[in-house]
């Protein structure tokens, strides 16, 4: 197993980022969450987890060791695969499962593209005691993780990638960022990049609600 890799980022995607690690560049699949914390050029170290396939080999990676458990602990469920394990962790932060898990949410699952009603209802009960006890005060279901902004490219560009990545249609996630513009405006009429991450939580919620 590769536990993790540390090296240079060589390039960043919307759902990938590419480590160089020992001359060798290692595609790595990431949440929007993760890539924003990354950098072009600047040293990363990711906590990563291989999905081994029959055609195909899948490193998947994080930005702590908290979130591979929980990456991995996901998938112990019946219908749970790695992209929808990682498409909970892009809505939810581990502590947010743990804690939505812990109080039978099934709104906060249903947040997840590809988890409805009674597939919550099951993951509810099938996980509960898998992913350990929340941490006091991990707060609501959208827990933040932070302010990071976008890797590259506009937050537009990179908010409308994660969606479709998160299987959304083109115009639903189309939809989505006019939804969530006002509050990247007031971001950038501050002088700060729009934080990527918070306006992907936004734009979640509002898909949620138009269901």
């Amino acid at each position: 197993m590769i536990a993790f890799v540390s090296g240079p980022v060589a390039a960043l995607g919307p759902d990938t980022a590419v480590i160089e690690v020992g001359g060798v560049g290692m595609s790595v699949q990431c949440t929007p969450d993760t890539l924003a914390q990354l950098r072009v050029g600047k040293h990363a170290r990711l906590a990563t987890s291989l999905v081994v396939r029959e055609d195909s080999l899948t490193l998947y990676g994080f930005a702590d060791d908290d979130a591979r458990q929980t990456f991995e602990l996901l998938q112990t469920a019946s219908g749970v695969g790695p992209r929808l394990a990682q498409a909970m962790l892009a809505v939810h932060s581990p502590d947010a499962l743990r804690l939505a898990v812990a109080e039978g949410d099934e709104k906060a699952l249903t947040a997840v593209p590809g988890i409805g009603k009674k597939g919550a209802q099951k993951l509810l009960l099938e996980l509960k005691g898998r992913l350990g006890e929340p941490v006091p005060g991990a707060g609501g279901q959208l827990a933040a993780r932070g302010g990071t902004s976008a890797p590259g490219g506009s937050w537009r560009n990179q908010l409308h990638a994660a969606l479709v990545g998160l299987g959304y249609a083109t115009r639903e996630a189309d939809e989505a960022v006019t939804a969530v513009a006002p509050q990247a405006e007031a971001a950038a009429a501050t002088g700060t990049e729009p934080p990527v991450p918070q306006l992907l939580r936004a734009a979640l919620q509002t898909l949620n609600r138009a269901r």
